[in-house]
């Protein structure tokens, strides 16, 4: 099985520690962000197609041909501000079959990730105190996916999109429309996909976005003493 890791995107929210490095490879507790989300799969996983951009020869250089036991292909997104949607259309020639995809700057805990890698429609979502920074998940009344309304002014829950979505290539032909900021969503594409197939929502317990410098201090409270 394939995961799909959007790794392309400048990380300006991260400077000035992106200045000169991609975000992927900004360090948590002595590990680039790229290596615990890699190191949180779970064994289907057996290749790892990754979207690069921003200093795409460092992420190269760093990962290889082969990355902690798993084969690395490479895609390269031109538009890296092209949004998540644009940058998952880059790999479209790689998909083969049922895929996992991940965004390069959120930790997640290997529990649910296994979870999700189990369902043949799913996806991650975790509970979050400041939902309107995120896609929020709406349900249908069976608790699967309904649609995602990225960054609403007022959210109608407080479940939001994480990243962690497990689906068939079809995903891809639910081409979505340019939002106003010229990005093309991925959240839009999932949303019309769950228009025609049950999406399960897995609530995920461990999540960590990195965001913005200050979240690496964050990750780093959390992480580090599980390492020790």
């Amino acid at each position: 099985m394939q995961c799909v890791i959007l790794a392309a995107g400048k990380g300006s929210r991260m400077f000035p520690l992106t200045e000169s490095l991609p975000k992927p490879l900004v360090e948590v507790c002595g590990q680039t962000i790229l290596d615990h989300i890699v190191l949180a799969l779970p064994p289907e996983i057996t290749e790892l197609i990754l979207v690069v951009g921003y200093r795409a020869e460092q992420i190269k250089e760093y990962c290889g041909v082969e990355f902690h036991g798993r084969k690395m292909t490479y895609v390269e997104q031109e538009n890296f501000a092209g949004g998540t949607g644009n940058a998952l259309l880059c790999a479209r020639e790689k998909i083969t079959g049922k895929f996992l995809f991940m965004y390069a700057d959120d930790i997640h805990g290997a529990e649910a990730l296994a979870m999700v890698c189990k369902e043949k429609h799913a996806m991650l979502g975790m509970q979050s105190d400041t939902p309107e920074r995120f896609g929020v998940l709406v349900l249908n009344l069976d608790g699967t996916l309904k649609e995602i309304l990225e960054k609403p002014a007022v959210a109608p829950t407080n479940l939001v999109n994480i990243g962690g979505f497990v689906v068939e290539p079809s995903l891809l032909d639910y081409l979505a429309a340019v939002s106003d900021s010229g990005e093309v969503y991925v959240t839009d594409m999932l949303t019309g996909y769950a228009g025609d197939y049950p999406v399960k929502v897995i609530e995920q317990s461990s999540w960590l976005p990195i965001g913005y410098p200050e979240d690496v201090e964050k990750a780093e409270a959390v992480l580090c003493p599980k390492l020790d």
